[in-house]
């Protein structure tokens, strides 16, 4: 626990709060849960044991009684478990009561704990008892959040991998190394040469480039593991009537947008989201574009105009960009040229920028290039389709999770990456550890050397949260549900 949360300790070491643990709204059971040094005594006050037999609470396990309220007037009819500490999920004395699962009943039983003492839970107050107490750190305690909001089955894996302390273990090892590079230095520094040996410049930069190429490891997955988490911006793109809609509606597997041989039907953008091989996105069907004519669009229809300017807009934040091309309208020859013949396609090449973007040939079933991929793609990923007929959207699915984790595929082998905010403290990390470098190749004195070492080792400790002050840890924690 950081000093700043020194306070925040104190509260803790005195106050016993409650919350419900499970979502708002009716259900079969709901479960409210206590965490402090009265979660025993409040839950003798609250609970009428039904069993003749009872005679106190048997530490984890469950028993069947009468709920009350602070007048000793019978509620539900509940389970309810003690759970001493410091084995426990805060490291405190808990309680959870699982009662039915009706909104008011749930609030009335709350109020009831509230009323005999306990004191109203916070945000992610309960998992910050547990990284105050030393049963989690920060990165755990994130690792808590994230597994429950995990969009998929490979966010759920590093998730957990996190829970299980597999990234802090990792980091530990790096800021060992960290500090046995920086008893080196010291040794340095302290003693004349003539005392000791002196510090081999060549093995301190070895040891150096080992924790160097042990932090890029760690940084290498970071991309992936927010995608996976937050989910992928996948915009279709192209001219109007190139068949966007029934592209989207092929890869959501059910019909969603309007389809029609009517130009420019899409007048908006339709936002979807979709599982596509274990990969969640946001899938965007765009407005078709039309030609430029005389400084204005082809169109006088001002609604449309407006669409076709929000896709351009969308096409700068994509993640990845499907360029639909009209295969019927291009023909056989369309992609044999060196210079692409659709001017459209060339203005969403342009506005994608470096945005991956794959090369969709369209309407295959009416007409198939004699040259593919097109001689214009660049060697950009390209796949001929039929998003009427469904041929090769599976091909395409396959290309559009490469073009976006950018790892042909394949997932780590060690299924660990950091979250957005470990990856900033781990590049802060590196940037000063790379600077380290330099610095001994310029031939710096090691008193010099050794003020990126300790920055660095502050830098890798944020991961865990041991030297993260109070703002940060108020941020993190703002994020979790009140029961959590």
């Amino acid at each position: 626990m950081s000093g700043s949360d020194v306070a925040a300790g104190a509260r803790y070491a005195v106050s016993t709060i409650a919350a419900v643990a499970t979502p708002p709204g009716a259900g079969g059971i709901s479960i409210i849960r206590l965490s402090g040094p009265a979660a025993g005594s409040l839950l003798s006050k609250f609970f009428l044991p039904l069993s003749s037999s009872f005679e106190g609470f048997r530490p984890w396990c469950l028993h069947r009684g009468r709920a009350l309220d602070a007048n000793g007037k019978p509620l539900d009819d509940v389970l309810a478990v003690f759970m001493p500490g410091p084995r426990t999920f805060t490291g405190e004395d808990m309680a959870e009561i699982h009662c039915h699962g009706g909104p008011f009943l749930v609030q009335t039983l709350l109020e009831s704990l509230l009323r005999m003492g306990a004191i109203q839970a916070g945000r992610g107050e309960f998992s910050r008892r547990a990284f105050c107490n030393g049963r989690l750190d920060l990165s755990q305690a994130e690792a808590v959040a994230e597994l429950i909001a995990a969009p998929s089955r490979e966010a759920l894996q590093y998730s957990l991998n996190r829970l299980d302390g597999l990234l802090a273990r990792r980091v530990a090892s790096l800021s060992e190394a960290v500090d046995g590079l920086r008893v080196q230095m010291s040794l340095a520094v302290d003693f004349p040469d003539d005392e000791v040996d002196s510090l081999e410049p060549q093995a301190l930069r070895q040891d150096l480039e080992k924790v160097i190429q042990g932090v890029r490891q760690l940084l290498e997955c970071k991309r992936r593991a927010q995608v996976m988490q937050c989910g992928a911006c996948v915009v279709l793109a192209g001219a109007v009537n190139a068949g966007k809609s029934s592209l989207l509606n092929a890869l959501l597997g059910r019909e969603r947008a309007l389809v029609s041989d009517i130009p420019g039907t899409t007048r908006d953008f339709l936002e979807e989201p979709c599982d596509l091989d274990g990969l969640p996105v946001r899938l965007v069907d765009t407005a078709g574009l039309r030609y430029e004519q005389h400084g204005g669009t082809a169109s006088a229809d001002v609604v449309e105009h407006m669409g076709m300017e929000l896709s351009r807009q969308r096409l700068s934040a994509a993640d990845a960009v499907l360029l639909v091309l009209d295969g019927a309208a291009l023909g056989t020859s369309g992609a044999e040229k060196p210079e692409c013949p659709d001017s459209i396609a060339a203005q969403v090449l342009e506005l994608a920028g470096t945005v991956p973007v794959i090369i969709v040939w369209n309407k295959s079933d009416l007409c198939r290039p004699t040259c593919f991929p097109p001689l214009w793609g660049r060697n950009r990923p390209s796949v001929c389709i039929s998003a009427r007929n469904g041929d090769n959207i599976d091909i395409l699915v396959q290309l559009l999770r490469q073009a976006i984790l950018d790892d042909g595929g394949n997932a780590p082998t060690d299924g660990l990456a950091p979250n957005a905010r470990q990856a900033l403290a781990l590049e802060g990390a590196l940037q000063e550890l790379e600077a380290l470098r330099e610095d001994i190749l310029a031939g710096l004195p090691w008193d010099c050397c050794t003020v990126h070492l300790d920055t660095a080792a502050a830098r890798l400790e944020e991961v865990t949260g041991h030297t993260s002050p109070a703002e940060v840890l108020d941020r993190v924690f703002s994020h979790f549900c009140i029961g959590k």
